[in-house]
């Protein structure tokens, strides 16, 4: 739920005080009365458990990705090395891929490898299921009050998340990430948890989940940075205190592993996968198979991150200033997404809370302009549900030889934030300079009155 906070003179809100609180408790509270809601939020879990039970009894392949964490957890309960070579002993034959995560990602990763790798996939689809539909009703807890602007359909949370919910299972980024068994969507949870409602109320515990996320996979540790630069500067600190504190419990564990990682399989980015592949959707990406792998390509891709770094934190700041906590976060996570070496489509899940914000703003227009709003969302939707990527020719090199239209569109994800950002700038631009028109005809208008009245007209 949210809060009205009082505005200063510039129309800033204090960033010290808590401005989205959602109440889990009282969330929680209101689902136990629900039983329609808790059966449709609680199926589809159960469902991809009894798959994986069932997928385990007939030998079926489930959950790449889940496979490899249940390998780094066994083998790290094993004893043996991480990171000495491109796969792990005890994966499966369909999953024989390097194990690229910290090594505390495995120390994790150890209730996975106390079942069948199959019901290892079940298990994580269930929790990110839930997860999933965690971060729409955090989400939707961090948007203004209904009152604010009258009457909204999603007044009922409990509703607008199942209905969000369902609606999401359809991006491609989401069914991807629980096709691969893949954790994105409960990092962000973590993510979206700590920073919009356990240290948006000034918890002791303010900036322990982004620390964890970090310690899974090393991209959220970006957001310490957006608790720092938007005044929650302990929060900042808990968080690289704990990544620091996790870092350092694994060099104890397993220090040739820890080493190992920190300093030779981190910075091998070959070792994810080719980086010129249709499926990273990140800058690098765009400028090695524009450039067909240039030398220089990947520092370009450094510099254009850095340049956009400027925009991205002043953007953060304005929506912060403005109370808009949900909006500057996401402007963090898709400045990251941007700027990583390896973006893969199933890291880009921050587009479903994205999606709800944007469908809470299409109301607060005039009927003359929401076309454009509706048009913006609607674009947003269609890039990421459509599997626009999956249309184009790929792999065995050949998005090197893509055409000019073949790059654009084959790099949507990646032009999504930019046009977005691009538009907003556009219209801020716009209505200030509409304002100081109007300012400026104001005060032609008062001059004249006081000159009329001067000369007794």
């Amino acid at each position: 739920m949210t809060r009205t906070v009082p505005a200063d003179a510039n129309g800033d809100v204090s960033a010290r005080l808590p401005q989205h609180r959602l109440s889990l408790r009282k969330s929680l509270a209101r689902l136990s009365v629900r039983p329609r809601s808790i059966l449709i939020l609680s199926v589809i879990p159960l469902v991809a458990i009894g798959f994986g039970i069932w997928g385990w009894q007939h030998d079926w392949v489930l959950g790449v990705d889940s496979a490899v964490y249940r390998a780094g957890a066994e083998t790290l309960l094993n004893g043996d090395p991480l990171y000495d070579a491109n796969t792990l002993p005890v994966e499966p034959w369909w999953a024989l891929l390097p194990f690229t995560y910290p090594p505390t990602a495995a120390l994790l990763f150890i209730p996975l490898a106390m079942v069948p790798t199959q019901v290892a996939w079940g298990l994580l689809t269930a929790v990110s299921l839930l997860a999933l539909a965690l971060c729409v009703r955090i989400a939707i807890g961090a948007l203004p009050k209904p009152s604010t602007d009258g009457p909204r359909w999603w007044a009922s949370p409990a509703r607008s998340t199942i209905a969000f919910f369902l609606v999401f299972l359809g991006l491609e980024p989401v069914w991807r990430t629980i096709f691969l068994g893949q954790i994105n969507i409960i990092l962000m949870a973590l993510v979206m948890l700590d920073i919009l409602v356990i240290g948006a109320r000034g918890s002791r515990w303010g900036g322990v989940l982004v620390g964890v996320a970090a310690a899974v996979k090393l991209t959220p540790i970006v957001f310490l940075g957006h608790l720092f630069i938007t005044g929650r500067r302990m929060d900042a600190v808990r968080g690289l205190v704990t990544f620091v504190v996790m870092q350092g419990l694994m060099f104890l564990i397993i220090p040739h592993d820890a080493a190992r990682y920190w300093t030779y399989t981190l910075p091998d980015t070959g070792r994810i996968g080719p980086v010129h592949w249709a499926g990273n959707q990140s800058l690098n990406a765009l400028m090695n198979r524009f450039t067909e792998l240039a030398p220089w390509a990947s520092k370009a891709a450094m510099g254009i991150g850095a340049l956009l770094a400027i925009p991205a934190i002043w953007l953060v700041l304005r929506f912060h200033r403005k109370g808009q906590a949900l909006a500057a976060m996401l402007v963090t996570a898709f400045w990251i997404l941007l700027i990583s070496p390896i973006s893969w489509t199933h890291h880009w899940v921050w587009v479903a809370p994205l999606v709800v914000l944007l469908v809470s703003r299409l109301p607060k227009t005039t009927p003359a302009t929401a076309w454009k709003r509706w048009l913006g969302t609607f674009a947003v939707f269609f890039v990421f549900i459509s599997c626009v990527l999956l249309i184009l020719p790929n792999g065995r090199n050949v998005e090197l030889h893509w055409k000019v239209w073949q790059n654009i569109l084959g790099s949507a994800y990646i032009f999504m934030p930019l046009v977005l950002a691009l538009a907003l700038a556009g219209r801020w631009w716009y209505l200030r300079r509409k304002q100081g028109t109007s300012v400026g005809s104001d005060a032609v208008g008062n001059n004249d009155e006081h000159a009329e009245v001067a000369s007794g007209g």
